[in-house]
């Protein structure tokens, strides 16, 4: 794809219509800005909780309890069109800059990425993504197998090898890097949209093929969503290089207060006493 490709024909001065997946399994207070559509994840078999849900159209809504929101990111591939298209979680958010209202709660609100703010961003870029999170003393490998099982990321790299090896050096760079966009959280270009996840997802489901899940805890079958996170990584540095990808790094902004004093000592305990994390943060 030349570079062009990449930017000129979206360069124009009408709206982009923009599209952002909400991924959430619980009823939760949601942005008010359409460009934002809430998505029930993992709906099938579920009593609705008023959002639409990813059990409709081409899904793999069963998937869930594995893929996590990647659920909803596989909806939105298949049943959704639109200029730019991304995912959320309805606790964590894009935050192009924090602003400031009455209380902090709603200044939360106030500060998430909203229509008018999308449309400069993606006028100007190929593909938004979340800032990277910093591991400092472990790399992306390391904090993986001290957490959950290495053998995941060992049958992944079996599977590009012989899929596509074009993406072997960026897979085996990026697992020896110490930072990374984490989340499976982006917005972007629907056509770039659609070479990722076709990539991402042939990955995905040969190495759930190829991994026993049957001794495993819930937490720790969730592993499709977690390879997913690295994945996008692997592909965005292959991408970048090879078709000139415009990537914007921007703020996300938790809905939550997070305990990080419990999550530093999760992470360190993985690290030195061998203790996998056994539930989410």
């Amino acid at each position: 794809m030349s570079q062009n490709k990449s930017n000129e024909s979206y360069k124009q001065n009408k709206p982009l219509d923009i599209k952002i997946i909400i991924a959430a399994h619980k009823k939760y207070r949601m942005p008010q800005d359409d460009i934002y559509i809430p998505l029930h994840v993992g709906a099938e078999g579920k009593e609705s909780i008023g959002y639409q849900g990813d059990n409709t159209g081409e899904n793999i809504s069963k998937l869930n309890p594995y893929f996590c929101e990647l659920t909803g990111m596989y909806w939105m591939w298949k049943n959704l069109k639109a200029d730019y298209l991304g995912l959320a979680h309805y606790r964590r958010h894009f935050c192009l800059r924090k602003k400031k209202a009455e209380s902090g709660e709603e200044s939360k609100w106030k500060s998430v990425l909203n229509s008018k703010e999308a449309q400069i961003l993606c006028k100007q870029y190929d593909v938004i993504v979340p800032e990277k999170r910093h591991y400092v003393i472990e790399t992306l490998e390391s904090h993986y197998a001290h957490t959950h099982y290495i053998e995941h990321l060992e049958k992944t790299r079996e599977i590009i090898s012989e899929r596509y090896p074009q993406y072997l050096d960026s897979y085996d760079k990026i697992l020896k890097k110490k930072s990374g966009y984490m989340f499976n959280m982006f917005v972007m270009r629907a056509d770039f949209a659609d070479e990722y996840c076709s990539f991402l997802f042939d990955v995905l489901h040969e190495l759930d093929k190829r991994v026993d899940t049957s001794n495993y805890s819930a937490f720790q079958a969730r592993y499709p969503g977690r390879v997913g996170e690295i994945l996008l990584n692997v592909w965005l540095d292959k991408e970048v290089g090879e078709q000139g990808l415009k990537v914007k790094e921007i703020q996300h902004i938790h809905m939550e207060p997070i305990n990080w004093w419990y999550k530093g000592t999760a992470f360190l305990k993985a690290k030195f006493l061998g203790k996998r994390y056994e539930h989410g943060f």
